[in-house]
């Protein structure tokens, strides 16, 4: 059992929850609690820290089988890795993913020699930097059925634990990608055909009053300032969400809910009995 909070693995686990360049360099993140981290695909787990309580749960000890690499820590050392007030006894250490534009276009599937690729839906997101939006757009995004997900520098660090948890395991489920030129990832999308429509407050028209069948990407901006005017003048469409009372935006979390839902509901429509 580790008992102290200077061993080298507590360090790591520590810096890994709290440093987004040092997750980059060593290309893990952290998972915490027994909802996420039995969603957690097994092949991705560099290492599993649980205490003694945890360990006394006979439905917690089922997530662990066939996982070599778990040590025992005790519960204050557990605090110390933790990015959480009250741990709750499991914590691993995973390895980051990597996925191409072809994987957020909606990847290859089929039969053998038949490859084809199902509609895009794009989220692509610029400077939204709350990370408890973010990890909702993953979420909502993967009920709605997105092909992926596209951040530009300045949106939060998806491996950041509070993203991780807001996701509730979409994050796993959901490809995404950063790009450090938000401009040209977003040429290359629309030179793969995909009509961009911009969410925005000076839109053209309602957002269900376009037409989001074929291939799709919805460009969302910073909570407060929006989109830039360079993304946004890069949309085929500008569309506003139209609202009652006093309210002049909703969060990018909600509004891109909206959007994507709308995208949903329409694709449904397409195929009768769905």
């Amino acid at each position: 059992m580790i008992t102290s909070t200077v061993n080298a693995k507590v360090k790591q686990a520590a810096a890994l929850a709290k440093k987004s360049k040092y997750r980059d360099e060593v290309g893990l993140f952290v998972v915490e609690g027994p909802r996420m981290f039995s969603e957690l695909p097994r092949e991705r787990i560099s290492s599993v820290y649980v205490t003694e309580r945890f360990l006394k749960n006979p439905s917690y000890q089922v997530m662990l089988e066939g996982i070599r690499q778990v040590e025992t820590v005790s519960e204050d050392v557990m605090k110390a890795m933790s990015d959480t007030q009250t741990p709750q006894g499991v914590l691993a250490l995973v390895r980051q993913y990597s996925y191409d534009i072809e994987d957020l276009l909606g990847g290859r599937r089929g039969t053998v020699g038949k490859p084809v690729r199902r509609r895009a839906l794009l989220m692509i997101l610029e400077a939204v930097q709350d990370p408890g939006n973010l990890g909702t757009i993953l979420r909502a995004g993967e009920g709605a059925g997105v092909s992926g997900v596209i951040m530009d520098g300045q949106t939060a660090d998806i491996y950041n634990p509070k993203v991780i948890r807001s996701t509730m395991g979409s994050v796993f489920r959901v490809p995404f990608m950063r790009t450090g030129d938000l401009k040209q990832t977003v040429m290359e999308v629309k030179s793969r055909g995909i009509r961009l429509f911009a969410a925005h407050l000076n839109g053209s028209s309602s957002y269900d009053k376009a037409d989001y069948t074929g291939d799709t990407g919805f460009l969302i901006g910073n909570e407060a300032a929006g989109l830039s005017e360079e993304i946004a003048g890069m949309a085929d469409r500008r569309v506003r969400i139209p609202m009652e009372g006093r309210v002049e935006s909703l969060n990018a979390a909600v509004a891109s809910s909206i959007l994507m839902f709308e995208a949903a509901r329409q694709r449904r429509n397409l195929r009768p009995g769905l």
